[in-house]
């Protein structure tokens, strides 16, 4: 059987997705799941974090989010049985490629797929929500009445937080990068029953024009916001950052400006700089800055109870409509390479999934 990898020649260059012919399985023992996959998500990787591991070799597997069916199970297998329908994510050291037709998988990433949810579904929530649960539980704390600035939520990873915000009971405000994205936002709603939309307000920041801070301020009357989950920051000024998606993101200062007493601002930003003014700032209105990292699941053996209770809430609020995630199209295996690096590339809008 194939696999999707990637290799890296060296340190900070372009890597490259090669398919490759993978040895054959070893036999299924103790807690470990043998999976036939019928969807995989696409994320992009994080090469620096891998290095930073440890975990650098000459070819990596590509694609841990993964849905599928459980063919056989190891003696000591407790959760699952042959032909349960199960959804999860392949470790961070996993050796395994989630694009193959077969893969092995210890069972406790792993969580049983509700009936009516489709694999491309499964497999494209897992991770980002996931990724909202730890942003606003796990991080900020969010509760009923608070408000929320959400940085692109025209995103996958933004449409999932928008529905878990708005289910938690929030107010949500989001940025939008374009005027598709702007009227996205405006046209999204509950599955069931409301016809008001998600997004209380849009900010479109695609133009350059608009004042964040000031918005932000405008719309919860000077009190600034409560928590604030970002994607991407601006350190420096537009004219020592040119790209323009750069020159989209809100800088650091109009992020801690618009931030209300005793906020919350959980960013994705992992090289972020404050300067002293900036702490001061933060001190003053007794705010906290808390970092989304991806992994920290794979980090932590122990809480590994909690991770699993994520996962099986994830499945839940799919199956009961709350969550809808931005998918692309399923792809077939074949096309995955293609898929892959748009992906690594930052040019996929909605979520890419690979389906068997």
């Amino acid at each position: 059987m194939k696999g999707l990898y990637f290799q890296q020649s060296s340190p900070g260059e372009e890597i490259s997705f090669v398919f490759q012919e993978r040895e054959n399985l070893p036999d299924v023992k103790d807690n470990y799941v043998k999976l036939q996959v019928k969807a995989c998500a696409l994320s992009w990787i994080n090469t620096k974090l891998l290095s930073e591991m440890k975990l650098e070799k000459e070819f990596f597997p590509v694609g841990r989010e993964i849905a599928g069916v459980v063919l056989e199970v190891g003696s000591k297998v407790s959760f699952f049985h042959p032909d349960d329908e199960v959804v999860g994510i392949l470790p961070l050291d996993s050796e395994e490629s989630g694009l193959c037709e077969i893969v092995r998988i210890h069972e406790h990433y792993l969580v049983h797929k509700p009936e009516k949810v489709t694999w491309a579904d499964a497999a494209g929530v897992i991770r980002d929500g996931l990724r909202s649960y730890t942003a606003f539980h796990s991080l900020s704390h969010l509760c009923p009445g608070k408000s929320v600035l959400i940085m692109d939520g025209a995103s996958a990873f933004g449409t999932i937080a928008i529905q878990l915000a708005l289910h938690r009971g929030a107010k949500v405000i989001s940025t939008a990068y374009s005027l598709e994205d702007k009227q996205y936002l405006e046209r999204l709603r509950p599955a069931i029953g409301v016809k008001q939309p998600l997004v209380v307000r849009v900010i479109d920041v695609s133009n350059g024009k608009v004042d964040i801070a000031e918005s932000c301020l405008e719309e919860t009357g000077g009190m600034g916001v409560d928590i604030i989950l970002d994607a991407g920051v601006r350190l420096y000024s537009k004219d020592d950052e040119p790209a323009l998606k750069l020159q989209l993101l809100p800088h650091k200062h109009d992020i801690i400006t618009l931030l209300g007493v005793g906020g919350h601002w959980v960013t994705t930003e992992e090289n972020l700089q404050l300067d002293p003014p900036d702490s001061h700032c933060l001190f003053l209105k007794g705010a906290t800055v808390s970092f989304l990292n991806d992994e920290v699941w794979n980090l932590s053996n122990v809480q590994q109870g909690k991770y699993l209770c994520i996962l099986k809430d994830v499945m839940e609020k799919l199956s009961t409509g709350i969550f809808r995630p931005l998918l692309d199209e399923p792809v077939p295996p074949y096309d995955a390479k293609v898929s892959m690096e748009i992906v690594q590339k930052s040019q996929a809008r909605k979520k890419q999934v690979i389906q068997f």
